[in-house]
This record gives C-alpha cells, sequence and structure tokens, in this order.
C-alpha cells in the first residue's frame, strides 16, 4: 500500500527527509543559474549604467510581477490538462505540461514533482533575456532579473512549505494556505503560492468559513 506515493514500510518522517533532498538536488542547479544571472545583471546595472537608482527599482518591481505569472501559470497552465493531439503544438503542450503539476497534487511529498528543473523554463528564458536587451540594461532587463531572481524564491518557499515548519507568522499562514490547495475541497481555488493577493483580485480566494478555520487551525499534513 501507498500513502502520497510513500510506501507503507517507510515512517513518513523518513520518506519526508528523503525526498527533501531529491527536491533540494533539483532546485541547486536552477537557484545557481538564475541567481548568477540575476547578479551579475544587478552588478552591471548599479555600476555601469547611468541610472542606477532606476535599475534598482526595476529590479524590485520584478517581486509583483513574479506573483502575478506565479498565479497566472499555476492556475492556467499547470492545472490545465492538454491532451495529446493532431498538430505539434498540441504534442508539445501534452508533453511538457501535463506531468509537471498532476503528479505534485497526486503525491504532494514526492521529491520529483515539488521543484522545477533547470529545464522547465529554459527555453522561455533562452527567448526572453535575448528580447529585453531591446531597451536600456536599466529597464527591462532589470525587471527580468528581479523575475527570476523572484522564481527562486518561490521555488525555495514552496519547498519549505511541503517539507518544513517554522513559527514565522507568514510563513505559518502560508503553509496552512498551500497545504488546503492540496485537498479534494481547495484544488479550485488558492493558486496562490507566497502571496494570496492575486486570489482576491482574480476571485479565487477561499470562502470566509474557510479562511477562519485556516487561521485557527494546527498546521496538518496536505
Amino acid at each position: 500500500m501507498y500513502s502520497e506515493g510513500r510506501p507503507s514500510a517507510i515512517p513518513f518522517g523518513v520518506y519526508k527527509r528523503q525526498q527533501a533532498r531529491i527536491s533540494r538536488r533539483n532546485l541547486y542547479p536552477v537557484t545557481a543559474f538564475y541567481t548568477i544571472y540575476s547578479a551579475m545583471l544587478l552588478f552591471f546595472a548599479l555600476r555601469w549604467t547611468t541610472h542606477p537608482f532606476l535599475a534598482l527599482a526595476f529590479y524590485l518591481a520584478g517581486v509583483p510581477v513574479w506573483t502575478l505569472v506565479e498565479y497566472v501559470f499555476h492556475r492556467y497552465v499547470l492545472h490545465q490538462r492538454f491532451p495529446p493531439g493532431k498538430g505539434i503544438i498540441k504534442r508539445l503542450l501534452h508533453k511538457h505540461l501535463d506531468h509537471l503539476h498532476i503528479g505534485h497534487h497526486e503525491r504532494p511529498y514526492d521529491g520529483e514533482h515539488i521543484s522545477g528543473e533547470l529545464k522547465d523554463l529554459l527555453p522561455l528564458f533562452a527567448v526572453a533575456a535575448p528580447a529585453s536587451f531591446i531597451f536600456p540594461l536599466y529597464t527591462l532587463p532589470m525587471l527580468l532579473a528581479g523575475v527570476v531572481q523572484s522564481y527562486v524564491a518561490e521555488e525555495w518557499i514552496h519547498h519549505c512549505i511541503h517539507y518544513y515548519n517554522f513559527r514565522n507568522p507568514y510563513f505559518r499562514h502560508i503553509k496552512r494556505y498551500h497545504l488546503y490547495h492540496h485537498s479534494h475541497r481547495g484544488v479550485k481555488m488558492g493558486y496562490g503560492i507566497t502571496s494570496g493577493f492575486w486570489d482576491i483580485v482574480f476571485k479565487s480566494r477561499y470562502p470566509d468559513t474557510i479562511r477562519q478555520r485556516l487561521s485557527a487551525r494546527k498546521i496538518v499534513r496536505a
């Protein structure tokens, strides 16, 4: 028998530590690649451009921009199914997108499905990064640098939500919020991971009674 994808002979605590190591292993290349890119652009923009404060403003603007991207991608891409069909676009969508999130909801502690891998968004980044340099370094390239660094932060936050407990009020709130999304009642709501703001904007927020229960209850396993 399996529970959350784990063999019943393995204690849950042992299984979770094993899967946390797998998840971290997948995150290291993502973290190194995008952090190096982001740090290099930030260094050059602050040191060599004539608008360092504007560059910093664009970089920091990448944080709220990413929260919107996170919400839209989670709700409208990861939670959609792309059945195979005729045409190269449909085949590519089915091959590269269908597996990304379905396995995570079926096995929420499986380390192979918690974190994104470098290859997942690299094709999109390979197009977006060169295209951003059509604009001055202190503008769109810095915005993209802030977005990808926020993506790295979101991946680690998501990793920690599933594997660790912290006393920080923000973390405890988003952990409850996200784990309820993994329940059969919450799966069609609560798409925000690092913030619930866009759930309010797009009306996918949990009902008042659920939010009150989540604010009062102890953190439990999905």
